[in-house]
């Protein structure tokens, strides 16, 4: 495989996302089956916490036993861990930040939450659906930062020459974006108007681009800090908007549903981690 083809391939693995983002676009769905599927996505993002942050943590608490014996400096182990919990902040505190003071000054002052409180039907819509495309646009972001670790993991598995565990990281990665395509699109199955063509390509760009760029980068040069830091954005950043989604699944449907809804995202996000474990990757 030549570089052109693996960078082709990593795009591939990144675009895949598109495959799950057409859910935002099914109508007619009863008030159960939108508390479901939004429980789905929400399942999905918790794999996907508990997946960067083994990663980064394992990676982080390597590099801190390598210290203890002897065999790496200690200065590049508490780098490590800084990075690790820096990236925690940056991802939780930072998108908290940054949907207080970018997201909500462009609501209108009509969908304030106490206009919402007294007004009607249509306006309790509208307000409902602002929330669902500012909450959509998030999880692609939090993603986003998630793959372009997945990126890295493929550049440099080719830059090592194992060439085997590039294409396996590939096929797993890209089978997984599909499954964070539904994510995004979850909240958005319960909106009255639909999202357009462009917001689906936005956010599919947002969340599988760094995948490729990711790739690009991995290829070239790897730092194990970046590597460290990228997955704990991507975690706290998870951590956020799956709270988000938690808050907004309860009133949305019953208890029952939304956990059944988890525990099958859960379960698939492991199935499809299971082309790249079963690989030995």
């Amino acid at each position: 495989m030549d570089y052109w083809q693996l960078l082709t391939l990593g795009a591939i693995a990144g675009f895949t996302i598109f495959l799950g983002l057409p859910l935002a676009l099914m109508k007619n769905l009863s008030a159960k089956k939108k508390g479901f599927l939004n429980a789905v996505a929400l399942g999905i993002l918790v794999f996907l916490i508990i997946d960067v942050f083994s990663h980064g943590y394992e990676t982080a608490s390597d590099a801190a036993t390598a210290a203890l014996a002897g065999k790496e400096p200690l200065g590049s182990a508490i780098v490590d861990l800084l990075a690790l919990f820096g990236g925690i902040a940056i991802g939780l505190l930072g998108l908290s930040w940054f949907e207080h003071k970018s997201m909500t000054k462009n609501i209108p002052d009509i969908l304030s939450l106490e206009n919402i409180q007294k007004g009607d039907d249509h306006l309790k819509q509208a307000f409902h659906d602002t929330n669902a495309y500012r909450l959509a646009m998030m999880i692609a972001v939090g993603i986003g930062a998630h793959n372009f670790s997945e990126g890295l993991a493929i550049g440099q598995s080719y830059v090592a020459g194992e060439i085997g565990l590039a294409i396996l990281l590939i096929i797993g990665f890209g089978a997984h974006n599909t499954t964070e395509g539904f994510g995004i699109a979850g909240p958005l199955t319960g909106v009255l108007r639909k999202p357009t063509l462009k917001f689906l390509l936005i956010a599919g760009l947002v969340g599988g681009g760094p995948t490729f760029l990711g790739t690009v980068l991995g290829s070239l040069v790897f730092s194990s800090i970046a590597y460290i830091l990228f997955l704990s954005i991507a975690g706290g950043a998870l951590i956020y908007v799956s709270l988000l989604m938690y808050h907004a699944g309860r009133r949305q449907t019953s208890n029952n549903i939304l956990m059944m809804g988890i525990f099958v995202g859960v379960c698939a996000g492991f199935v499809t981690d299971l082309i790249v474990t079963l690989g030995g990757a």
